[in-house]
């Protein structure tokens, strides 16, 4: 009864690990720079478009009308609107856990929407538009402000549950450029109760040797 116990509460703690803390997506942002002085991208759009981006239309340089490069982007970069097709999606399900994603928002405007969804790709886990990174959307391409370095930051159970970025624009358009995906770091919680079960786990194996120990010397 006790080994039983005691393996029914390592399994919750191991449980534990991955639903310990609120699950949560957060956009934030911070004026871009030029040149780009954010984190190592994983994804950049100089070769065109990577495998994992479906939709959208990898362009260099800016058309007028149709899409701009955004402020500290050089070569290619990503546009989704009517002019380069919409929506656009990057595929993250390869990723085993995402603790943030970053990357250049280009010209902000409150006509662009930035989806995060589930590896089923349909669950929509988080949304946000242009007004949630920057303060005034207008699609000014030359401000810092309206050329942001947006943050995605991903905590709990989401971690485990990012399958892909979808990006779409009612009018032209949506631009972004040097995409980083950073794995997720375990929480304090986290590693508080992944100790307590391997803890649990120990104490069981050391009980069953002790057993097997006594029933020996029985016989």
């Amino acid at each position: 009864m006790r080994m039983k116990l005691l393996a029914a509460t390592a399994a919750l703690a191991t449980l534990g690990m991955a639903s310990g803390a609120s699950a949560a997506i957060v956009l934030t942002s911070v004026p871009g720079t030029n040149p780009y002085s954010g984190p190592t991208p994983t994804f950049t759009f100089d070769s065109g478009a990577p495998a994992e981006a479906t939709g959208g239309q990898v362009r260099f340089g800016s058309v007028s009308g149709v899409a701009a490069q955004p402020f500290g982007s050089t070569g290619g970069y990503w546009t989704v609107g009517p002019s380069d097709g919409s929506p656009g999606i990057l595929n993250l399900s390869a990723f085993a856990s995402i603790g943030q994603i970053s990357f250049i928002w280009g010209s902000v405007d409150d006509f662009n929407t930035l989806e995060v969804l589930g590896r089923d790709l349909t669950t929509v886990l988080a949304s946000f538009t242009g007004f949630d990174a920057a303060v005034n959307p207008n699609g000014n391409q030359s401000s810092p402000i309206t050329n942001p370095l947006a943050y995605l930051t991903i905590t709990g159970a989401d971690q485990f549950n990012i399958g892909a970025l979808r990006l779409s624009s009612s009018r032209n358009a949506f631009e972004v450029d040097n995409i980083a995906i950073q794995a997720a770091v375990p929480e304090p919680g986290t590693w508080a109760l992944m100790l307590l079960g391997f803890g649990f786990i120990g104490a069981s194996m050391r009980a069953r040797k002790t057993r097997e120990v006594r029933v020996r010397y029985a016989l």
